[in-house]
């Protein structure tokens, strides 16, 4: 069997469902970032979200790896996919943007107001990360999971359950997209999936784009990225 027959058929991105944070921003004053769980609607999100998965994944076995954040690793357990997925991969570099600490609600306003008239790819947030920074971390974590597609008992599902910027940098990083097309895309919603899908030709295309906030017009490269 070729490296290029040990990809898996599937590989879904996730991102975590409703949690505290989303309806309450002043919440990242007293509660660290990755301690932010989910609130009772996260679950009903995450919990819909499974049977689909399910239905995607064709009840066969799926390598999972997880953000150790708190809202993503209720939401895994939301899914209810634990007879297909085994024992989960927690994985750090699948975590959200660091922002800061404990953060004060009126800066982080502030900067985000900042963000969006510098560049969301660019643009650091104090004490904390750019967009370009988990880019870089993401691009480490795509060369140990092409390493785990080598393996004997590698499954034909891979499912990521992590962050929306995250996972908007994840299909940046696979499909080559450039900076200029990803700030034009938004975060998908709680508890929104996208799949990339194997092809005749072994290469992936997504099950459908996600959603632009401007008017940019994708050129060939990136709009090929989707069926």
């Amino acid at each position: 069997m070729t490296k290029l027959h040990q990809r898996p058929h599937r590989i879904a991105l996730i991102r975590h469902g409703e949690s505290e944070a989303n309806v309450d921003k002043s919440i990242y004053e007293r509660l660290p970032d990755h301690a932010v769980p989910l609130t009772e609607h996260g679950y009903e999100q995450a919990a819909e979200a499974g049977k689909k998965l399910r239905e995607v994944f064709e009840n066969e076995p799926v390598r999972v790896y997880v953000s150790p954040y708190l809202r993503a690793l209720q939401t895994l357990d939301a899914l209810g996919l634990d007879d297909l997925a085994g024992v989960p991969r927690e994985e750090p570099r699948l975590r959200e943007q660091d922002w800061a600490n404990f953060q004060d609600t009126d800066d982080i306003e502030r900067q985000e107001q900042l963000r969006d008239s510098y560049g969301h790819f660019f643009y650091r947030f104090t004490h904390g990360e750019s967009g370009s920074d988990v880019y870089d971390r993401v691009s480490s974590f795509l060369e140990t999971m092409h390493r785990d597609f080598e393996k004997p008992d590698s499954p034909r599902n891979v499912l990521l359950v992590s962050h929306g910027l995250t996972m908007r940098l994840f299909c940046m990083r696979w499909f080559h997209w450039s900076v200029k097309f990803f700030e034009t895309l938004r975060n998908p919603d709680n508890a929104e999936t996208r799949v990339l899908l194997r092809q005749p030709n072994f290469r992936y295309k997504l099950d459908r784009p996600f959603e632009q906030w401007t008017d940019h017009e994708p050129t060939e490269r990136e709009r090929s990225a989707w069926l």
